[in-house]
């Protein structure tokens, strides 16, 4: 029997993590090295491998109409420890999967630590990783330590990107007003484990409303100077920016009111609608969706208690804001994400310009593939750029648009969408029933025949991957 020299991940987080079990799994060793509990950050709570810091979403559930939705379907059947946990912590949020944020990190520990291949070691892998590692994946996340940001700078002569990240508070179920606020998902819609009416709903007249968005732009923030000009990302604003970008910017985002109908007061509509979504299994915990934000402490008491139905909340945690890292990938990356100045260097997740959870966990488990691939003597092959993986990949790797006429345009991180996905050889243009379609309903359609062809050459390519294991 053949002996593997280990392949090294540094960084527990959820790409970490996924990285490590899809490298088990191909039957390579691994070590995986998190520097929790023995040197700890500013966002994360516990020592427990992927811990869910921002939300506890994996945002919808959808495989036929939506991006995210289909990257769960596809990482499913590459054997995900990351989805086989969140479908088994799954919590009630409409048409979304979100998870119990301790039973899933807990399941996550438990799995890896239990796999023979695989070796925990803790502590902070400080600087580049030792030259004997001849295979590491480097998957530190957004908070990767500052020495190994720097030894990353000084052997590329490139400058990591960064931008501010928010965290949104939680609320204890029992101090929300029920006599106020209302069980119901936006247009009644089940997702996994739901039951139609999974978000609990606070309404706002136009009057609360204005005096909301009065106070959110006036409330004391907490500022870091010494990261002045650095961008946020647009998919995690902080409430009050959004607030600052114009006063109906909340209406229509996280506070639309859409989809909904009090039913305290069913003739009455409201003008403005902040929803919460469960945060843990027992039901106890709410998160404020949407609601991340860099007020301090005491504003946030004070500004969030002025929502109808929490008036007298009380906060198992409050907001807050960290500083997010991720590399000029397309420059610094090959196809295979390997590091093309020091290519024994692989990166996985929030750090190589993919956003969200869902996306993170996805680029390490391809990562973890194609190291042990490596390892095992194969050459790894991609993922078909028509599947949610292989359009991640093309954009972290080159996919994005690299120059305007005004000059050269930045990278930025990304999370999962169908503008990411080369287009149709042929768009549908009738329904089922013959008709032509128009609007939404051939949106709809479109995206359909994407997902569908993204599962097919998904199955396709791991059949591949399977077979060429195999020889």
């Amino acid at each position: 029997m053949t002996t593997f020299k280990p392949i090294h991940v540094v960084g527990g987080g959820l790409a970490g993590s996924e990285a490590a079990w899809q490298i088990a799994g191909a039957g390579v060793p691994v070590v995986l090295h998190e520097m929790r509990p023995v040197r700890e950050t500013d966002a994360h709570k516990t020592d427990g491998l992927a811990e869910l810091v921002c939300s506890n979403s994996f945002r919808s559930d959808d495989a036929e109409t939506n991006a995210v939705g289909l990257l769960h379907a596809e990482m499913r059947r590459a054997g995900s420890l990351i989805m086989r946990m969140g479908d088994a912590h799954q919590v009630p949020a409409g048409g979304a999967l979100a998870v119990d944020r301790d039973g899933f990190s807990q399941g996550v520990t438990a799995a890896l630590e239990a796999h023979p291949l695989v070796t925990i070691e803790r502590g902070e892998v400080a600087g580049l990783p030792p030259a004997d590692w001849d295979s590491v994946i480097v998957a530190t996340g957004p908070l990767t330590s500052p020495a190994l940001a720097a030894a990353i700078q000084s052997i590329t002569g490139e400058n990591a990107l960064a931008f501010f990240d928010a965290i949104a508070p939680i609320v204890h179920f029992d101090t929300i007003d029920m006599e106020v606020a209302w069980f119901q998902s936006r247009y009644d819609k089940a997702g996994p484990g739901g039951t139609g009416a999974d978000y609990i709903n606070c309404p706002m007249n136009r009057e609360q409303y204005e005096a909301f968005v009065d106070a959110l732009l006036a409330g004391e923030k907490t500022e870091f100077r010494e990261w002045e000009g650095t961008p946020y990302f647009d998919g995690c604003l902080p409430i009050e920016v959004m607030a600052e970008r114009g006063r109906e910017t909340l209406r229509w985002g996280p506070m639309k009111p859409v989809g909904l109908t009090n039913r305290h007061k069913p003739t009455e509509k409201a003008y403005a609608v902040v929803q919460l979504r469960q945060d843990n299994k027992l039901g106890t915990l709410f998160n404020m969706t949407g609601f991340q934000t860099k007020l301090k402490y005491g504003e946030q008491t004070r500004v969030f208690r002025m929502i109808p139905g929490l008036e007298k909340a009380e906060f198992a945690r409050l907001g807050g804001i960290h500083r997010n890292t991720y590399l000029n990938s397309p420059k610094m990356l090959d196809e295979t994400l390997r590091l093309k100045a020091e290519p024994r260097l692989r990166f996985a997740g929030q750090i190589t310009g993919c956003e969200g959870y869902v996306e993170s966990a996805a680029i390490g488990g391809m990562v973890g593939r194609f190291a042990a691939a490596e390892r095992l003597g194969q050459a790894p092959i991609l993922p078909p750029a028509t599947t949610a993986h292989g359009a991640l990949i093309n954009h972290i790797t080159g996919g994005h648009v690299t120059t305007i006429d005004e000059g050269p345009r930045s990278f930025q991180p990304m999370n999962v969408n169908f503008g990411l996905f080369p287009p149709l050889a042929q768009s549908p243009t009738k329904g089922p029933d013959g008709q032509r379609l128009r609007g939404p309903a051939k949106t709809q359609a479109r995206k359909k025949a994407l997902s569908q062809r993204a599962l097919a050459d998904f199955d396709a390519w791991l059949g591949a991957a399977r077979s060429l294991a195999a020889e």
